[in-house]
């Protein structure tokens, strides 16, 4: 399922302001890259891009491509909406629908998109969802609880079973541990490693040793100073950046110099 990703001069604006400038980058399929960096400097910006959920915001827009195995996500004619049922999205902060129930929860996505399932297909997909976010077990017996009665890490599972659900071929993730504690950080790292296996992921953190555990491939974002836009500095392999990096600013963040 998972596809490859193709950024080729992608340009970021809020208006005029220009966020984000001229980043290419190639993302390979069934891995895990990490985007670090001091905050401001566009990672979650750019992270957004990836799904078009960067235009939710009003007179938001990129110049450049986004291809996702080949297919220009920005081409004329294509369905934002599309996109992110291709592209799915985990946020910093776990955000179950609070009248839902786990199940509902789970299905959430599904309905939007106006898939009408049976019942037992409905449970099927609700099952498969559940353990494929490592939930499953933890959760089989209350499924019709409300899921913001789970605890912070759970509810972070809940949302990962809730974006797998819709059979997405890339899985973005911002930020998806910082309000966890670090057990519930392990088992979301854990995951990342099993899906890994179906999924391209991209993920940002702020967390250098979790960029090193989790990513095959780390791209290091930076910026001048305020008003100034974002940059893609470095991007290699997660061992090269945290080891041999090229470039002095980059040297300087991952060993804690700056940022």
């Amino acid at each position: 399922m998972s596809k490859r990703i193709e950024v080729n001069d992608l340009n970021v604006y809020y208006g005029d302001f220009l966020a984000v400038e001229g980043v290419s980058m190639n993302i390979e399929p069934r891995s895990v890259t990490a985007f670090i960096g001091p905050s401001g400097c566009g990672k979650s910006t750019f992270l957004r891009t990836l799904n078009r959920m960067h235009e939710v915001i009003p007179k938001a827009y990129v110049t450049g491509e986004v291809l996702l195995d080949g297919d220009n996500l920005y081409g004329p004619g294509v369905d934002p909406v599309l996109v992110r049922r291709q592209v799915g999205m985990v946020f910093q902060r776990p955000n179950p629908f609070p009248t839902m129930s786990i199940r509902e929860n789970v299905l959430a996505g599904v309905s939007l998109n106006n898939r009408r399932l049976s019942k037992s297909d409905a449970d099927d997909l609700v099952e498969r969802s559940l353990k494929g976010s490592n939930l499953w077990e933890e959760v089989k017996d209350r499924l019709d609880k409300p899921g913001s009665g789970l605890s912070g890490g759970q509810q972070q599972r809940l949302c990962i079973a809730r974006a797998i659900a819709v059979q997405p071929e890339v899985l973005l993730m911002d930020e998806p541990c910082s309000a966890l504690d670090p057990i519930s950080t392990l088992a979301i790292e854990d995951l990342i490693d099993e899906l890994k296996t179906e999924y391209t992921i991209v993920i940002v953190t702020h967390n250098m040793q979790q960029a090193s555990r989790v990513s095959d491939r780390t791209a290091f974002f930076n910026i001048a100073g305020t008003g100034k836009p974002g940059k893609l500095i470095e991007y290699d392999d997660t061992s090269t950046i945290f080891s041999t990096p090229t470039e002095k600013s980059t040297e300087d963040y991952v060993s804690g110099r700056f940022g």
